[in-house]
């Protein structure tokens, strides 16, 4: 790094009169750094403009840092930010930027190992005298808490799994229909009785009741997979998946640029052949988000007119919107009105700090019942034992 108090010029990429807007700025780099291979979320590129905010575009180090301490999600992904950084930030190639680390030997090992056992080094080298960090952990419970924008396929794999596991208990409601009791109640039921008192010549020696019949409550989940949510989209489709196969009376609709129901799609009891029927009947996957338009859609064709009636409805967003937001709110009254419960689940919840500043989050949150997170494994079960309470 060079020393501080460097000047930066203005990013090579930047030729407008704005380049010193920080929302800019940030949006472009991480761009350039997706394009690079990085996982770069919205909550990151948030932070990263608050940091250039703070502390402007002029230090060259002051810079640096802050992307890397805001953009950079692991270790293995400091060399393609420092390239990335040097081509953006300073208009050459990255071969000047070197970042020297003391040498650490890190060597993990799990729950089940013994530190006793730890095998000496092959090959008969000598012990490496640096400084070593032993850590341990446990895979799955790291994995049950670890936000899904942070993790790697092969992770989000393991979590999609998991999620197979999860029990959604029916919650039940009361029924129009009547069922026959097994204990005496107010309501007698005189064609049992009569029949019954038929075959002992006519009296009625013992009396049949009536009792009310429950039915399960339906399940509505409504999931937004627009650019914004791409982090979480695949994960919370993954939950919904394991809610349509785990219980009766389960709808499923994507929202984003238009409504889509995936019921049947997600119906397959083979989640990777659901997963990919769901993917490829949803047109606007990644697009923008028009919550207000796709909600009105919902009340009008599915809703209002019978599914939301009684249901639990859930709709999994990070409250991002295009559309007015007066429209969402208006949406959302309709909506609450007909509905036994109705939960917002953003992934953005459990970000320290957070609030609901988004026009769209600020118009529905007067609206909602429940606002709880949905950023990790651990949450979407609490989610599912939410929509049980």
């Amino acid at each position: 790094m060079s020393a501080a108090g460097t000047e930066l010029g203005a990013p090579a990429s930047a030729s407008d009169g704005h380049v010193n807007e920080p929302e800019r700025l940030a949006s472009a780099f991480s761009s350039i750094l997706r394009g690079a291979g990085l996982v770069v979320t919205i909550r990151r590129v948030m932070a990263f403009t608050e940091a250039l905010r703070l502390l402007g575009v002029a230090n060259r180090e002051d810079v640096y840092w802050a992307g890397r301490a805001t953009l950079v999600g692991s270790p293995a992904d400091i060399g393609v930010y420092d390239r990335a950084f040097a081509v953006f930030w300073e208009g050459r190639t990255p071969s000047g930027i070197v970042v020297e680390l003391p040498p650490i030997s890190v060597t993990l090992a799990t729950d089940t190992e013994d530190d006793s056992d730890a095998a000496p080094p092959a090959g008969g080298d000598e012990p490496d005298t640096g400084p070593t960090l032993r850590v341990r952990y446990s895979d799955v419970e790291t994995l049950r808490h670890k936000d899904f924008a942070d993790c790697n396929d092969t992770e989000l794999t393991e979590l999609h799994a998991l999620m197979g596991e999860l029990r959604f208990r029916a919650v039940t409601r009361r029924s129009r229909r009547a069922v026959r009791a097994k204990r005496v109640s107010r309501r007698p039921d005189l064609r049992r009785t009569i029949r019954r008192a038929l075959r002992t010549g006519g009296e009625a020696i013992r009396r049949e009741f009536l009792t009310g019949d429950r039915k399960p409550r339906r399940l509505v989940l409504l999931l937004d997979i627009s650019g914004s949510m791409e982090p979480y989209a695949r994960a919370l489709v993954r939950f919904a998946h394991a809610a349509v196969v785990g219980r009766t009376r389960v709808e499923a609709f994507t929202i984003g640029t238009q409504l889509t129901r995936v019921t049947r799609e997600l119906s397959s009891r083979d989640p990777d052949a659901g997963l990919r029927a769901a993917s490829d009947s949803v047109q606007d996957w990644s697009g923008g988000t028009r919550l207000g338009v796709t909600l009105h859609e919902f009340n009008d064709r599915w809703g209002v007119r019978g599914h939301a009636r009684g249901a639990i409805v859930v709709i999994c967003s990070d409250g991002w919107d295009r559309g007015a937001p007066d429209e969402l709110a208006e949406q959302m009254a309709r909506l609450h009105l007909v509905t036994h419960r109705l939960v917002w689940v953003n992934p953005l919840k459990h970000t320290p700090g957070y609030a609901p500043l988004a026009r769209g989050m600020a118009a529905a949150l007067p609206h909602v019942d429940e606002f709880i997170e949905g950023h990790s494994f651990d949450s979407l079960e609490h989610l599912a034992a939410a929509i049980a309470a």
